[in-house]
């Protein structure tokens, strides 16, 4: 299901120290309390002794899989013990019919307004995972553009008037470096309708980027203003998209004694409220069309060093318009979070194909 690059590194283990990892992760995400080798014997299955056990989950902490935490005698997963279970152990939990009805009908009542599929998919998923659930905002650039003009106004800003899809009409004001004529903006028009019209916004960015990498010397003036102008348009589209994303759930993370400590909670929620880093965060599994799952300090970010976040893109007709996951802690369910998460991109993306 999770097409993600795997971590190369993994030392040779054996099915049986592989089994006591699978059973020990099991134990300490279902009641998140270090397990001991007694509770591993009673309850791997296998017709060890203690000490025989014992010697396997000394093993699995010298390379790295589990950990001691200070003050128990058991062990708990390390961030590596995690993703070699994600990566390679991990056995995934299909969404029962009711979770999946659950899902489609709460899509289905939002299913007349982009913003209330989005925010419904986000609450839907933390519904079902008990964790915080995350949906970015899908970026403008399912429609094609079909024409484009610019009129000036007053204090060096440009009324921007998009058509998209034949008819839908979209307005920006830009604040730009210098006073333009209605002559000189006609010119920049023209010359992006002659370029950019009937490709997708997608294409049209990626085309205004590679031509903003051109030398200055091969362009005009007419033709670099244009690129600028244009360039500017799709600034202020990202930045009215830049409410971000949706988030709900975020309270449930108190339910979780490794996440409930105030001044931890207090800068986690701030990250939420700031959203930068979380954005930048989801903005990477953008470019990857699988899901992905940044386990502790794999994000990147020191704030969610105690967290898990199991994103996946999700498409309309195979164009990546943003991302969906769940953030919660380590020590989450991984074999029945992953599929949920993974179930959820791809009905979001048939409700938004709908609405066109």
């Amino acid at each position: 299901m999770s097409n993600m690059e795997k971590h190369s590194g993994y030392e040779d283990l054996s099915e049986r120290a592989r089994h006591l990892l699978r059973v020990l992760i099991g134990r300490y995400v279902q009641d998140g309390q270090p397990v001991g080798s007694r509770t591993l014997s009673r309850e791997s299955g296998l017709n060890l002794s203690p000490a025989t056990i014992r010697n396997v989950m000394s093993d699995l902490e010298e390379m790295g899989y589990i950990g001691a935490p200070h003050t128990s005698a058991g062990r708990i997963p390390t961030t590596k013990g995690y993703r070699f279970f994600v990566d390679t152990l991990v056995s995934f939990r299909t969404p029962s019919r009711g979770e999946v009805r659950q899902l489609q009908s709460q899509l289905e009542e939002s299913a007349n307004s982009e913003n209330r599929l989005v925010e419904s998919a986000s609450t839907v998923l933390s519904r079902l995972t008990h964790m915080a659930g995350v949906v970015t905002i899908p970026k403008q650039a399912l429609g094609s553009l079909k024409q484009i003009e610019f009129l000036p106004l007053s204090d060096q800003r440009v009324l921007a008037i998009l058509v998209v899809n034949e008819s839908q009409v979209q307005n920006r004001i830009l604040y730009v470096e210098r006073a333009y004529t209605a002559d000189e903006l006609k010119k920049v028009s023209n010359y992006l309708n002659q370029q950019f019209a009937g490709h997708t916004l997608i294409k049209v960015r990626e085309k205004i980027l590679t031509e903003m990498r051109q030398t200055r010397e091969t362009m005009n003036r007419m033709m670099a203003d244009a690129i600028n102008m244009a360039q500017a348009v799709f600034e202020a589209a990202e930045r009215e998209e830049g409410a971000g994303y949706y988030l709900a759930g975020e309270t449930n993370l108190m339910d979780f004694a490794e996440l409930s400590d105030v001044e931890k909670l207090r800068e986690l929620f701030e990250a939420f409220n700031r959203k930068r880093d979380i954005l930048h965060l989801l903005d990477k599994a953008m470019v990857s069309a699988d899901l992905q799952i940044f386990i502790g300090g794999e994000s990147g970010y020191q704030i969610l060093d105690d967290c898990s976040v199991v994103v996946s893109p999700y498409s309309v007709d195979e164009d990546v318009v943003g991302v969906l996951g769940v953030i919660g802690p380590t020590r989450m369910a991984y074999e029945r979070v992953i599929p949920i998460v993974d179930v959820t991109a791809r009905l979001l993306g048939t409700a938004l194909k709908s609405l066109d």
